[in-house]
Parts: C-alpha cells; structure tokens; sequence
C-alpha cells in the first residue's frame, strides 16, 4: 500500500515530527530517563512556566527543610506555624538549533518520508549527546577537557548561564590530596571517599555555617543520593582491595528497596545511602597534579534539585521542527532545536545539590 505523502514543509510535519523526536530524545536521554523530572524530588528539576508565559528568566525555589518544635498536647498552636522554607535561583533560557541537509542527490533517490526518519533518528542522538554532555558540564561547573563535538575545549555556558565551579563546601578529593594540584595517581575512587560524601551531604552546615544540608532523593521512602563516576572511577572501586568487597556492594543495591524506580534502576551498586552509577560523559581533565600530568575525573555525588533545566515552546510545541527547500527545490532540509536553559542550582553562594568529587582516574590499559 502505497503511504499517504505529507508536502514538503506541511504543517502536519511538524505536527507530527516535533513531538516525536521530543520523545525518542527523552527515551534514550541518561538524565531524562532517571535522573530529571518536574517534581523536587529529582537531580535535574525540570521547570516549564516557560512554555505558556513570555519572558527568558525563570526563578525557582529551593525547597529546604521545615524547622519547629512540635506543639504538644493542648497547646496553642495559633501563632507558632513555620514558615514554608524556600531559596531560590534563576536560569535563563534561549533557542539553540541543528540544522540538517539532506543534498540533492539524496533528495532525488528517497522519498519525503524516509528523508523525515533519517533526519529524526540522527537529530534524536545528536540531542541526547548534547543534553547529557550540558548536564554534566553544569553540574561540574567545568567543561574539562574530553572530547565532544558540541562544545569546543574553553567552552563557558550558554544562554547566560554560566558554568558555576563548586564552591569549597562542595568540593572533595581522593586520598590525601586538597585541591586538583596536590592529586597523585594513588588518589584514586574509593569507598571511604564515597562515605566521606555522605556525612558532608548531611552535614555540611556544621562547617559552612551559610550553606544548607543537601535534601536527599526520596526512593520508596528511603532517602538516597546518588554517585556518578566516570568508567575508570568505577574500575579502581570494583577492584578496591577492602574487606567489604564489590559483592557487598553490589548485593546492597539489589536487596534494597525501589529496585524498579529509574533512580535505581541500572545503578552498579549501593554504598551505605548511596547508589552507584557510571558514565562516559563524566567531565575529565589531563593536567592535574603538581606536574600537570595526572589525569583526573569529576564524579559527582548528587541530591534534590541539583541543576535546573527550564524550557520555553515555539508554537505551543517544546521542540521546533522546521522543513525548507533550498537550491531551487533541490535540497531540502530541516532545522530541529529547543528553547532551554540549564544552571546548577545555587544559594547564598554555595552549591544546592551536588558534591563534585575529583579523584585521579586513569585509563587501566593505558601502556
């Protein structure tokens, strides 16, 4: 049966194509899939006032804990309600665009239709690359030095957003080492280092006075937070020699509770409050060390509402997608994008949500 053909530059493509590759970009996405959500209860907090109202800023509150005593018995409780504690920040959003080119020769051989799917599929993995490569570049604060096709080395922020380095209440480092420059090859990932996140998490006021504790994420009412380790912070913890081996580890997360939430879900592990997972766009860096040749990774040990990612709509639609024939009507093409912003979340001058933690992490077969 032949298939019904929609013209080149219909408004029923765009109806169509836009939502769709919005969708498949969300269903392969690393944050989108686990980690981003509309709720507070989420590492990246997803904000859409945007989408309905004018304007490039949004600012959004941070939710902290409610302090008071309780009001027992039959005490007046009348004049003794606690104020609903919020911070707030705010993140700024633009357009960004990809176009694609189909050429002439190919506009020639493929139909319209086939044109549309080979152009989704490719936007689909150029937007999910991107928008993982840009939460973990925010959420580091630093660009580092690995490789992408998106954001050149130097690469500072976007859409005003600038790239936020942690502050010293939110910044660890393996072994023995205090800053990038003191690392040495032996200050690898560790499970002491792991645990030493998690009483900063909790604590932090107790030494940064005008920080806040970090909010853990709630899984099936566990309180959890959540380490992201590049693959070879991941190789020196599996093949850590402690007492409490890798099977420990990994046995803790597979009894615990929320085994089908996505937070949990192919996590490698779990470390007291912890779940462990592992990603190759962990931002990295060649030139740590006193002689600048220790390589190092930035894992990033996450709560509640670390970063926020806001987002606008073009023509009531969150993802743009828009057809033209150039060349005489012998090349069409397609430009897809978003309109979004991405910002660590920030108060007071101190990080919200995330502890980076930076450790030596080099390649194991490396020669």
């Amino acid at each position: 049966m032949a298939q019904t053909q929609i013209p080149w530059g219909d408004a029923k493509a765009v109806k169509h194509w836009s939502p769709k590759l919005h969708r498949d970009v969300n269903k392969i996405g690393y944050f989108a899939q686990k980690f981003q959500g509309k709720s507070s209860n989420n590492i990246i907090h997803e904000r859409t006032e945007l989408e309905k109202d004018s304007g490039d800023v949004i600012q959004f509150d941070l939710e902290a804990r409610l302090k008071g005593e309780l009001i027992e018995g039959d005490a007046i409780a009348e004049g003794k309600e606690s104020i609903l504690r919020h911070f707030s920040d705010t993140v700024t959003i633009d357009q960004a665009r990809r176009p694609v080119s189909a050429g002439g020769r190919m506009s020639r051989q493929r139909t319209i239709h086939n044109l549309r799917e080979s152009a989704a599929a490719q936007l689909t993995n150029f937007w999910k690359q991107t928008m993982d490569e840009l939460a973990f570049y925010y959420l580091s604060g630093d660009r580092g030095q690995g490789h992408s096709d998106t954001f050149p080395l130097g690469w500072t922020g976007r859409a005003n957003n600038a790239l936020r380095p942690p502050d010293a209440a939110h910044l660890l480092f393996g072994g023995d080492a205090v800053s990038a420059a003191t690392l040495v090859a032996a200050d690898k990932m560790t499970r002491l280092l792991i645990e030493r996140c998690d009483v900063r998490a909790s604590n932090i006021t107790k030494q940064f006075s005008e920080s806040v504790n970090m909010q853990p994420l709630s899984v099936d009412g566990d309180d959890r937070y959540v380490m992201i380790m590049s693959p070879e912070q991941q190789f020196d913890l599996r093949t850590e020699d402690t007492a409490n081996g890798w099977m420990d580890i990994a046995k803790a997360l597979a009894t615990a509770h929320g085994n089908k939430s996505p937070i949990v879900m192919g996590g490698l592990g779990m470390i007291n409050n912890t779940i462990l997972h592992s990603h190759r766009n962990i931002v990295t860096r060649t030139d740590a060390g006193a002689g600048g040749n220790v390589e190092m990774a930035q894992a990033l040990f996450c709560a509640r509402q670390a970063a926020c990612l806001a987002f606008g709509a073009s023509d009531g639609r969150r993802m743009s997608w828009v057809e033209e024939m150039k060349d005489y009507n012998n090349d069409p093409r397609i430009g897809a994008g978003y309109m979004f912003g991405h910002s660590k979340s920030r108060f007071n001058g101190y990080d919200f949500g995330v502890i980076r933690v930076d450790t030596a992490a080099a390649d194991p077969n490396s020669v």
